[in-house]
Protein backbone atom coordinates (compact mmCIF):
# COMPACT_ATOMS: atom_id res chain seq x y z
CA UNK A 1 0.00 0.00 0.00
CA UNK A 2 1.21 3.49 -0.84
CA UNK A 3 1.30 6.35 1.63
CA UNK A 4 2.03 9.95 0.76
CA UNK A 5 1.05 13.57 1.03
CA UNK A 6 -0.82 16.02 -1.14
CA UNK A 7 -0.77 19.79 -1.19
CA UNK A 8 -3.41 22.29 -2.23
CA UNK A 9 -0.76 25.02 -2.21
CA UNK A 10 -2.71 27.59 -0.24
CA UNK A 11 -1.14 30.88 0.82
CA UNK A 12 -2.57 31.44 4.29
CA UNK A 13 -1.62 33.74 7.13
CA UNK A 14 -0.16 32.00 10.17
CA UNK A 15 -2.73 32.93 12.85
CA UNK A 16 -0.15 32.61 15.63
CA UNK A 17 2.30 35.13 14.15
CA UNK A 18 0.25 37.15 11.65
CA UNK A 19 2.84 36.41 8.96
CA UNK A 20 1.78 35.60 5.39
CA UNK A 21 4.26 34.04 2.94
CA UNK A 22 4.40 35.42 -0.58
CA UNK A 23 3.81 33.21 -3.62
CA UNK A 24 7.51 32.57 -4.22
CA UNK A 25 8.09 31.42 -0.65
CA UNK A 26 5.05 29.14 -0.80
CA UNK A 27 6.12 27.49 -4.05
CA UNK A 28 9.62 26.90 -2.72
CA UNK A 29 8.17 25.49 0.50
CA UNK A 30 6.21 22.95 -1.54
CA UNK A 31 9.42 21.89 -3.29
CA UNK A 32 11.15 21.47 0.07
CA UNK A 33 8.22 19.45 1.40
CA UNK A 34 8.28 17.12 -1.61
CA UNK A 35 12.02 16.52 -1.30
CA UNK A 36 11.69 15.90 2.43
CA UNK A 37 8.89 13.40 1.81
CA UNK A 38 11.14 11.55 -0.63
CA UNK A 39 14.03 11.49 1.84
CA UNK A 40 11.72 10.32 4.63
CA UNK A 41 10.61 7.32 2.54
CA UNK A 42 7.03 8.26 1.69
CA UNK A 43 5.64 6.85 -1.54
CA UNK A 44 3.78 9.76 -3.14
CA UNK A 45 3.85 13.53 -3.40
CA UNK A 46 0.86 15.10 -5.17
CA UNK A 47 0.10 18.72 -6.00
CA UNK A 48 -3.24 20.27 -6.77
CA UNK A 49 -3.98 22.54 -9.71
CA UNK A 50 -5.50 25.95 -9.05
CA UNK A 51 -5.71 29.16 -11.04
CA UNK A 52 -6.86 31.58 -8.36
CA UNK A 53 -5.58 33.09 -5.12
CA UNK A 54 -4.91 32.04 -2.42
CA UNK A 55 -3.48 29.00 -4.22
CA UNK A 56 -0.17 28.89 -6.12
CA UNK A 57 0.16 25.55 -8.02
CA UNK A 58 -1.12 26.70 -11.42
CA UNK A 59 1.39 24.58 -13.38
CA UNK A 60 1.66 21.07 -11.92
CA UNK A 61 3.87 19.63 -14.64
CA UNK A 62 6.44 22.41 -14.17
CA UNK A 63 6.68 21.65 -10.47
CA UNK A 64 6.68 17.87 -10.89
CA UNK A 65 9.19 18.01 -13.74
CA UNK A 66 11.61 19.86 -11.50
CA UNK A 67 10.99 17.40 -8.67
CA UNK A 68 11.66 14.48 -11.01
CA UNK A 69 15.23 15.71 -11.26
CA UNK A 70 15.85 16.26 -7.54
CA UNK A 71 14.05 13.29 -5.96
CA UNK A 72 14.99 9.63 -6.11
CA UNK A 73 12.14 7.26 -5.31
CA UNK A 74 8.89 9.07 -4.65
CA UNK A 75 6.01 8.86 -7.14
CA UNK A 76 5.06 12.31 -8.43
CA UNK A 77 1.39 12.91 -9.00
CA UNK A 78 -1.34 15.47 -9.17
CA UNK A 79 -4.06 15.77 -6.56
CA UNK A 80 -6.12 17.38 -9.32
CA UNK A 81 -5.52 17.78 -13.02
CA UNK A 82 -8.39 19.87 -14.34
CA UNK A 83 -9.80 17.67 -17.10
CA UNK A 84 -12.65 20.11 -17.65
CA UNK A 85 -10.84 23.38 -18.37
CA UNK A 86 -7.53 22.13 -19.79
CA UNK A 87 -7.21 21.24 -23.46
CA UNK A 88 -6.80 17.44 -23.65
CA UNK A 89 -4.18 17.90 -26.37
CA UNK A 90 -1.99 19.90 -23.99
CA UNK A 91 -2.62 17.38 -21.20
CA UNK A 92 -1.51 14.55 -23.48
CA UNK A 93 1.70 16.37 -24.37
CA UNK A 94 2.57 17.73 -20.93
CA UNK A 95 2.01 14.54 -18.96
CA UNK A 96 3.73 12.32 -21.54
CA UNK A 97 6.69 14.70 -21.26
CA UNK A 98 6.58 14.40 -17.46
CA UNK A 99 6.41 10.62 -17.79
CA UNK A 100 9.53 10.59 -19.96
CA UNK A 101 11.42 13.02 -17.72
CA UNK A 102 10.56 11.08 -14.55
CA UNK A 103 11.24 7.69 -16.21
CA UNK A 104 7.71 6.60 -15.40
CA UNK A 105 7.81 7.72 -11.76
CA UNK A 106 4.50 9.59 -12.01
CA UNK A 107 0.77 9.34 -12.38
CA UNK A 108 -2.06 11.86 -12.34
CA UNK A 109 -5.54 12.36 -10.99
CA UNK A 110 -8.29 13.83 -13.11
CA UNK A 111 -10.77 16.12 -11.43
CA UNK A 112 -13.19 18.94 -12.04
CA UNK A 113 -11.83 21.10 -9.24
CA UNK A 114 -13.79 23.03 -6.63
CA UNK A 115 -13.55 26.59 -7.97
CA UNK A 116 -16.54 27.56 -10.07
CA UNK A 117 -15.08 30.75 -11.64
CA UNK A 118 -12.27 28.75 -13.29
CA UNK A 119 -14.71 27.59 -15.98
CA UNK A 120 -15.45 30.98 -17.61
CA UNK A 121 -11.80 32.02 -17.13
CA UNK A 122 -10.90 29.26 -19.55
CA UNK A 123 -13.91 29.69 -21.80
CA UNK A 124 -15.99 26.81 -20.41
CA UNK A 125 -19.45 26.47 -18.91
CA UNK A 126 -19.62 24.97 -15.43
CA UNK A 127 -23.01 23.48 -16.29
CA UNK A 128 -21.16 21.24 -18.74
CA UNK A 129 -18.67 20.00 -16.12
CA UNK A 130 -19.53 16.31 -16.27
CA UNK A 131 -19.84 16.29 -20.07
CA UNK A 132 -16.48 18.05 -20.39
CA UNK A 133 -14.82 15.52 -18.09
CA UNK A 134 -16.19 12.62 -20.11
CA UNK A 135 -15.40 13.95 -23.60
CA UNK A 136 -11.99 15.39 -22.75
CA UNK A 137 -10.78 12.24 -21.08
CA UNK A 138 -11.98 10.06 -23.96
CA UNK A 139 -9.89 12.19 -26.33
CA UNK A 140 -6.90 12.20 -23.98
CA UNK A 141 -6.84 8.40 -23.91
CA UNK A 142 -6.90 8.23 -27.69
CA UNK A 143 -4.05 10.72 -27.96
CA UNK A 144 -1.93 8.49 -25.72
CA UNK A 145 -2.88 5.15 -27.25
CA UNK A 146 -3.17 5.98 -30.97
CA UNK A 147 -0.27 7.31 -33.02
CA UNK A 148 -2.51 9.26 -35.41
CA UNK A 149 -5.86 10.64 -34.28
CA UNK A 150 -8.84 11.88 -36.28
CA UNK A 151 -11.43 13.27 -33.90
CA UNK A 152 -14.41 15.58 -33.60
CA UNK A 153 -16.51 16.41 -30.55
CA UNK A 154 -18.59 19.07 -28.88
CA UNK A 155 -16.08 21.09 -26.89
CA UNK A 156 -12.99 21.69 -29.04
CA UNK A 157 -12.03 22.01 -32.69
CA UNK A 158 -11.64 18.75 -34.65
CA UNK A 159 -8.31 16.98 -35.12
CA UNK A 160 -7.17 15.54 -38.42
CA UNK A 161 -4.11 13.31 -38.62
CA UNK A 162 -2.81 14.61 -35.29
CA UNK A 163 0.06 12.95 -33.41
CA UNK A 164 0.71 13.97 -29.82
CA UNK A 165 4.40 14.18 -28.89
CA UNK A 166 6.33 12.91 -27.11
CA UNK A 167 4.78 9.48 -27.24
CA UNK A 168 4.19 7.81 -23.86
CA UNK A 169 7.21 6.12 -22.30
CA UNK A 170 7.63 2.53 -23.56
CA UNK A 171 4.36 2.94 -25.47
CA UNK A 172 2.28 2.84 -22.27
CA UNK A 173 0.26 5.81 -21.04
CA UNK A 174 0.55 7.08 -17.45
CA UNK A 175 -1.70 5.52 -14.85
CA UNK A 176 -4.74 7.69 -14.22
CA UNK A 177 -6.86 8.23 -11.13
CA UNK A 178 -10.24 9.94 -11.18
CA UNK A 179 -11.03 12.05 -8.15
CA UNK A 180 -14.54 12.90 -7.05
CA UNK A 181 -16.24 13.62 -3.76
CA UNK A 182 -19.90 13.47 -4.72
CA UNK A 183 -20.35 12.64 -8.43
CA UNK A 184 -21.18 9.00 -9.22
CA UNK A 185 -20.67 9.78 -12.92
CA UNK A 186 -16.94 10.19 -12.26
CA UNK A 187 -16.78 6.94 -10.28
CA UNK A 188 -18.54 5.32 -13.24
CA UNK A 189 -16.00 6.81 -15.65
CA UNK A 190 -13.10 5.43 -13.61
CA UNK A 191 -14.72 2.02 -13.50
CA UNK A 192 -15.47 1.99 -17.23
CA UNK A 193 -11.82 2.49 -18.14
CA UNK A 194 -10.43 0.34 -15.35
CA UNK A 195 -8.64 3.36 -13.88
CA UNK A 196 -8.12 4.22 -10.23
CA UNK A 197 -10.67 6.09 -8.13
CA UNK A 198 -9.64 8.43 -5.30
CA UNK A 199 -12.15 9.83 -2.86
CA UNK A 200 -10.74 12.85 -1.07
CA UNK A 201 -12.83 12.56 2.04
CA UNK A 202 -11.33 15.39 4.08
CA UNK A 203 -14.71 17.16 4.38
CA UNK A 204 -17.00 14.12 4.42
CA UNK A 205 -17.98 11.33 6.81
CA UNK A 206 -16.61 7.86 6.07
CA UNK A 207 -20.13 6.58 5.45
CA UNK A 208 -20.34 8.75 2.34
CA UNK A 209 -16.84 7.72 1.26
CA UNK A 210 -17.74 4.05 1.61
CA UNK A 211 -20.86 4.56 -0.50
CA UNK A 212 -18.91 6.15 -3.34
CA UNK A 213 -16.06 3.63 -3.20
CA UNK A 214 -18.39 0.66 -3.13
CA UNK A 215 -20.31 2.01 -6.14
CA UNK A 216 -17.02 2.32 -8.05
CA UNK A 217 -16.03 -1.23 -7.04
CA UNK A 218 -19.34 -2.65 -8.26
CA UNK A 219 -19.06 -0.90 -11.61
CA UNK A 220 -15.39 -1.89 -11.99
CA UNK A 221 -16.45 -5.53 -11.75
CA UNK A 222 -19.42 -4.91 -14.03
CA UNK A 223 -17.07 -3.73 -16.80
CA UNK A 224 -14.95 -6.87 -16.52
CA UNK A 225 -11.71 -5.45 -15.14
CA UNK A 226 -11.62 -7.86 -12.20
CA UNK A 227 -13.50 -8.52 -9.00
CA UNK A 228 -14.82 -5.59 -7.01
CA UNK A 229 -12.17 -5.97 -4.34
CA UNK A 230 -9.41 -5.72 -6.98
CA UNK A 231 -10.41 -2.19 -8.01
CA UNK A 232 -7.74 0.45 -7.41
CA UNK A 233 -8.89 2.79 -4.64
CA UNK A 234 -7.29 5.78 -2.93
CA UNK A 235 -8.40 7.99 -0.05
CA UNK A 236 -7.52 11.50 1.04
CA UNK A 237 -6.95 12.22 4.71
CA UNK A 238 -5.85 14.88 7.13
CA UNK A 239 -3.85 14.66 10.36
CA UNK A 240 -1.93 16.75 12.85
CA UNK A 241 0.29 14.92 15.35
CA UNK A 242 2.42 15.43 18.38
CA UNK A 243 3.75 12.82 20.78
CA UNK A 244 1.39 14.26 23.40
CA UNK A 245 -2.20 14.31 22.16
CA UNK A 246 -3.24 17.41 24.12
CA UNK A 247 -0.27 19.33 22.74
CA UNK A 248 -1.42 18.45 19.23
CA UNK A 249 -4.91 19.82 19.96
CA UNK A 250 -3.57 23.00 21.53
CA UNK A 251 -1.12 23.66 18.71
CA UNK A 252 -3.44 22.92 15.79
CA UNK A 253 -6.58 24.65 17.11
CA UNK A 254 -5.73 28.24 16.02
CA UNK A 255 -4.86 26.97 12.53
CA UNK A 256 -8.12 25.06 12.29
CA UNK A 257 -10.20 27.93 13.63
CA UNK A 258 -8.80 30.43 11.12
CA UNK A 259 -8.24 28.29 8.01
CA UNK A 260 -10.15 29.63 4.98
CA UNK A 261 -11.35 26.16 4.00
CA UNK A 262 -13.12 25.31 7.25
CA UNK A 263 -12.43 28.05 9.79
CA UNK A 264 -15.38 29.73 11.50
CA UNK A 265 -17.53 26.69 10.75
CA UNK A 266 -17.89 23.45 12.74
CA UNK A 267 -15.77 23.14 15.85
CA UNK A 268 -12.59 21.11 15.66
CA UNK A 269 -14.23 18.56 17.95
CA UNK A 270 -17.16 18.19 15.54
CA UNK A 271 -14.92 18.10 12.50
CA UNK A 272 -12.64 15.39 13.87
CA UNK A 273 -15.66 13.34 14.84
CA UNK A 274 -17.45 13.64 11.49
CA UNK A 275 -14.51 13.55 9.02
CA UNK A 276 -11.13 11.77 8.77
CA UNK A 277 -9.32 14.78 10.31
CA UNK A 278 -7.37 13.27 13.19
CA UNK A 279 -5.58 15.45 15.73
CA UNK A 280 -3.58 13.65 18.37
CA UNK A 281 -0.76 11.19 18.82
CA UNK A 282 0.72 8.94 16.12
CA UNK A 283 -1.03 5.98 17.76
CA UNK A 284 -4.39 7.71 17.46
CA UNK A 285 -3.75 8.24 13.75
CA UNK A 286 -2.82 4.56 13.40
CA UNK A 287 -5.99 3.48 15.19
CA UNK A 288 -8.23 5.78 13.14
CA UNK A 289 -6.82 5.12 9.70
CA UNK A 290 -6.21 1.44 10.39
CA UNK A 291 -9.98 1.03 10.76
CA UNK A 292 -10.87 2.46 7.35
CA UNK A 293 -10.32 -0.93 5.70
CA UNK A 294 -13.42 -2.14 7.52
CA UNK A 295 -15.53 0.43 5.67
CA UNK A 296 -14.02 0.57 2.18
CA UNK A 297 -12.11 -2.73 1.90
CA UNK A 298 -8.40 -2.98 1.13
CA UNK A 299 -7.27 0.10 -0.75
CA UNK A 300 -4.05 1.00 -2.50
CA UNK A 301 -3.19 4.63 -1.71
CA UNK A 302 -3.62 6.88 1.30
CA UNK A 303 -2.70 10.55 0.93
CA UNK A 304 -2.56 13.08 3.77
CA UNK A 305 -2.99 16.86 3.67
CA UNK A 306 -0.36 18.41 5.94
CA UNK A 307 0.92 21.73 4.59
CA UNK A 308 -2.09 24.00 4.82
CA UNK A 309 -3.86 26.58 6.97
CA UNK A 310 -0.70 28.66 7.44
CA UNK A 311 1.31 25.99 9.24
CA UNK A 312 5.03 26.88 9.31
CA UNK A 313 7.35 24.90 7.06
CA UNK A 314 9.29 23.60 10.07
CA UNK A 315 6.08 22.19 11.54
CA UNK A 316 5.11 20.53 8.26
CA UNK A 317 8.51 18.82 8.00
CA UNK A 318 8.11 17.58 11.58
CA UNK A 319 4.71 16.18 10.66
CA UNK A 320 6.21 14.32 7.70
CA UNK A 321 8.83 12.79 9.97
CA UNK A 322 6.17 11.58 12.41
CA UNK A 323 4.08 10.20 9.57
CA UNK A 324 6.97 8.42 7.84
CA UNK A 325 8.71 7.28 11.02
CA UNK A 326 5.91 6.22 13.33
CA UNK A 327 2.63 5.89 11.45
CA UNK A 328 3.32 4.56 7.97
CA UNK A 329 5.45 1.53 8.97
CA UNK A 330 2.65 0.27 11.23
CA UNK A 331 -0.16 0.95 8.77
CA UNK A 332 1.82 -0.60 5.92
CA UNK A 333 2.43 -3.76 7.94
CA UNK A 334 -1.22 -3.98 8.98
CA UNK A 335 -2.42 -3.40 5.41
CA UNK A 336 -0.23 -6.17 4.04
CA UNK A 337 -1.33 -8.58 6.76
CA UNK A 338 -5.00 -7.98 5.91
CA UNK A 339 -4.65 -7.92 2.13
CA UNK A 340 -6.11 -10.95 0.31
CA UNK A 341 -3.58 -12.52 -2.05
CA UNK A 342 -5.63 -11.69 -5.16
CA UNK A 343 -5.94 -7.98 -4.30
CA UNK A 344 -3.25 -5.56 -5.57
CA UNK A 345 -1.01 -4.18 -2.86
CA UNK A 346 -0.74 -0.83 -4.59
CA UNK A 347 -1.57 0.86 -7.88
CA UNK A 348 0.30 -0.62 -10.85
CA UNK A 349 3.80 0.71 -11.46
CA UNK A 350 4.96 1.77 -14.89
CA UNK A 351 7.04 -1.41 -15.21
CA UNK A 352 4.04 -3.57 -14.30
CA UNK A 353 1.85 -1.80 -16.83
CA UNK A 354 4.48 -2.19 -19.56
CA UNK A 355 4.77 -5.92 -18.81
CA UNK A 356 0.99 -6.33 -18.90
CA UNK A 357 0.70 -4.42 -22.18
CA UNK A 358 3.41 -6.53 -23.80
CA UNK A 359 1.80 -9.73 -22.59
CA UNK A 360 -1.45 -8.57 -24.16
CA UNK A 361 0.34 -7.66 -27.41
CA UNK A 362 -0.54 -3.99 -27.05
CA UNK A 363 3.03 -2.71 -27.49
CA UNK A 364 6.10 -3.99 -29.28
CA UNK A 365 7.62 -7.00 -27.55
CA UNK A 366 11.23 -5.88 -27.39
CA UNK A 367 12.10 -4.70 -23.88
CA UNK A 368 13.88 -1.45 -23.30
CA UNK A 369 17.23 -2.15 -21.68
CA UNK A 370 17.72 -0.53 -18.31
CA UNK A 371 20.78 1.26 -19.66
CA UNK A 372 18.62 2.84 -22.33
CA UNK A 373 16.48 4.59 -19.77
CA UNK A 374 17.46 8.10 -18.84
CA UNK A 375 19.09 8.21 -15.43
CA UNK A 376 19.36 11.92 -14.90
CA UNK A 377 23.15 11.83 -15.20
CA UNK A 378 24.99 14.52 -17.10
CA UNK A 379 26.96 14.03 -20.29
CA UNK A 380 30.13 14.42 -18.23
CA UNK A 381 29.01 11.53 -16.02
CA UNK A 382 28.52 9.33 -19.09
CA UNK A 383 31.92 10.25 -20.51
CA UNK A 384 33.60 9.46 -17.18
CA UNK A 385 31.81 6.13 -17.00
CA UNK A 386 32.90 5.27 -20.55
CA UNK A 387 36.51 6.16 -19.72
CA UNK A 388 36.39 3.92 -16.66
CA UNK A 389 35.14 0.99 -18.72
CA UNK A 390 37.83 1.58 -21.34
CA UNK A 391 40.55 1.52 -18.67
Amino acid sequence: MQFGIFSVGDVTTDPTTGRTPDDTERVRAMLTIARHADEAGLDVFATGEHHNPPFVPSSPTTMLGYLAGVTKQITLSTATTLITTNDPVRLAEEYAMLQVISDGRMDLMMGRGNTGPVYPWFGKDIRQGIALAIENYALLRRLWTEDVVDWSGKFRTPLQGFTSTPRPLDGVAPFVWHGSIRSPEIAEQAAFYGDGFLHNAIFWPMEHTAQMVNFYRERYEHYGHGSADQAIVGLGGQVFMRKDSQKAWDEFRPYFDNAPVYGHGPTMEDFTRETPLTVGSPQQVIDRYGAFWEQVGHYQRQLFLMDHAGLPLKTVLEQIDLLAGEVVPVLRKEAEARRPAHVPAGPPSHAERVAAARAAGEVHAQPVAAADHWTGKTAEDDVAAADAVAR
